[in-house]
């Protein structure tokens, strides 16, 4: 009986020492390491088989975990290295652009001007260590023969085999005479696969050309004029001309801008000293009293503040020439007996 109360006595003794183990939780491992099962709760004593994911490759290091008492997995040394592909070979005719040949590492192809790419244009690393698809093609463009205008010809840069050309491949065009070539003559097969424009050959005539005032033509022909040919024009006496000197039949079948003839001017004034192609000269010996159009000449002004003058410079347009508003034409006597103080004599400014 004794025995039975001491066991009593020491049974409450026995259960409140009694120790309880932490569980462990689902590990985080890096993203290149995976594990089995889908658990979330381990008891201590736990293990955990490790393995590399698909597109990596194990280096070294244990493959196993283990849940400890404390609730803590055992620390894992396992390194995944990602798998690599093999470099890409050269595309022909274009570039290939990679940073890196590694697991999941994208190529872009792209092709040099006048080649189109067959295949694909992207290739990823994958998981066995293979490109997604193979390098593809970059093929030449290539144009039909060049068409062909009504009464012309071409002639090709380089000698053609078959009914295409190639990207870049140039042709000159020609009209049959009298035909006249209307646009560009150059023709070149395009990175579009297509010619540029295609000229016309046709017949291209002006009407008689007209004289111009104050003027006369190289040539008094009623007749019509063919594409390019030219006439030229001259002006009568002082007149001088202004713009080309030659005119000429243009594809439209209208003449070029005609030019024109401009007048001379006379200086207006009776009186004074002007300066005139580098020369002073009083005006009286400027004869005939005239300047061409576009000629400049200048008058003499007075600075009567510092008492010193100065040449004002004024331009012949057609017929017109305007005298500065501060030129003062010297009266007789001072022109006759006190020349000397005229702004063109005295100190200049």
């Amino acid at each position: 009986m004794e025995f039975m109360q001491t066991l009593f006595l020491l049974c409450p003794f026995v259960i409140f020492t009694t120790v309880t183990s932490e569980v462990c939780v689902r590990p985080d491992l890096p993203a290149s390491v995976d594990m089995d099962g889908f658990q979330r709760l381990y008891n201590p004593g736990a293990e955990l088989v490790l393995s590399c994911r698909q597109g990596y490759t194990p280096m070294f290091g244990p493959r196993k975990i283990v849940c400890s008492a404390r609730g803590e997995w055992t620390q894992t040394r396992l390194i995944c290295r990602p798998k690599l592909c093999p470099y890409p070979d050269l595309l022909s005719n274009g570039e290939v652009y990679y940073e890196d040949t590694v697991y999941q590492s994208t190529i872009n192809y792209t092709c040099h001007e006048g080649h189109l790419l067959t295949g694909a244009s992207t290739a990823v690393c994958q998981a066995d260590g293979t490109w997604s698809s193979p390098v593809p093609e970059c093929k030449p463009v290539t144009c039909d023969l060049a068409p062909i205008p009504e009464f012309g010809m071409i002639i090709y840069s380089k000698t053609i085999r078959g009914n295409t050309t190639d990207y870049g491949v140039t042709g000159t065009y020609r009209c049959l005479p009298p035909y006249v070539l209307i646009g560009n003559a150059r023709a070149e097969c395009t990175t579009s696969g297509t010619w540029t424009k295609t000229p016309e050959c046709r017949v291209v005539m002006c009407p008689p050309p007209e004289n111009i005032d104050k003027g006369y033509m190289s040539t008094n022909d009623q007749r019509d004029f063919d594409f390019m040919e030219t006439v030229k024009y001259g002006c009568l006496g002082d007149y001088a001309l202004e713009g080309s000197l030659q005119i000429v039949c243009q594809e439209n079948g209208q003449w070029s801008e005609k030019p024109s003839c401009k007048a001379p001017c006379s200086i207006g004034i009776q009186r004074g000293r002007i300066l005139y192609k580098g020369q002073k000269l009083w005006i009286k010996d400027l004869n005939p009293n005239r300047v061409f159009h576009k000629e400049i000449v200048s008058l003499y002004c007075m600075n009567k503040a510092r008492g010193c003058g100065y040449p004002v410079p004024t331009q012949c347009t057609d017929g017109k020439l305007i005298i500065p508003e501060c030129f003062e034409e010297p009266s007789a006597i001072d022109y006759t007996l006190h020349s000397g103080s005229l702004p063109s004599e005295i100190e200049q400014c």
